[in-house]
């Protein structure tokens, strides 16, 4: 593999945050969507990940030694129900995400298809890619993990999280998850999508004008 810094146009002494920043300037520049290649897109993403080995002590994964994408994608092996709810509900009734009983609300809350209910996600699929399949348009952005306009916050179950996208750790010990990289890990899920004007995400949201080729949604 070539210099993963030359591959981000950024400094090896560059710190975390300059990194994270080149990363996402470079999933724009070279997305398929935005009229780059899926093999620069995914030297890309391979690069990010073997910095981030670098910086944690580890060796780079076998994968990206080996140049090619990594295999393992964790998810659930049968598929899984996704009961979800989107956030700007929450905002609007003066709900929160910790409530309890915050899905038994929305279910007796009479609320529209777009809002809430449920959908099986299938193996191989992304949370986003089965939201789509399903007819829903869901956020998202650069779907390469270097933003949070997928960003969503699971309230039950586990996904995947894969080590190549913009989330602090502490973000995903909350439960907050990109739904463009991410598959359920669990066969039953719930879900609450739409989260990205969060505060705490605002920094890592993308103007959706940027991925207007991509039919994005803000």
């Amino acid at each position: 593999m070539a210099d993963p810094f030359e591959i981000l146009e950024v400094d090896s002494e560059a710190d975390d945050a300059a990194i994270d920043q080149a990363y996402r300037r470079r999933v724009m520049e070279t997305h398929p969507d935005q009229g780059g290649s899926a093999r620069a897109f995914q030297r890309v993403k391979d690069a990010y990940e073997t910095i981030t080995a670098m910086r944690n002590g580890e060796d780079a994964p076998e994968a990206v030694e080996n140049g090619e994408e990594a295999a393992d994608d964790g998810h659930h092996d049968a598929g899984a129900r996704v009961e979800y709810l989107n956030y700007e509900v929450i905002a609007d009734r003066g709900w929160s995400i910790d409530d309890d009983g915050l899905f038994a609300a929305a279910a007796d809350a009479g609320l529209d298809a777009e809002d809430y209910g449920e959908f099986r996600v299938e193996p191989g699929e992304t949370l986003l890619e089965a939201a789509e399949n399903r007819g829903f348009a869901w956020p998202y952005a650069c779907r390469g993990g270097a933003c949070a306009n997928c960003a969503v916050a699971v309230v039950e179950g586990e996904m995947t999280v894969p080590i190549d996208h913009v989330l602090s750790r502490e973000m995903t010990e909350r439960g907050i998850h990109l739904s463009c990289i991410g598959a359920p890990a669990t066969a039953e899920m719930q879900v609450v999508y739409n989260v990205k004007h969060m505060p705490e995400l605002d920094e890592l949201r993308l103007p959706a004008y940027r991925f207007e080729r991509t039919q994005s949604v803000d």
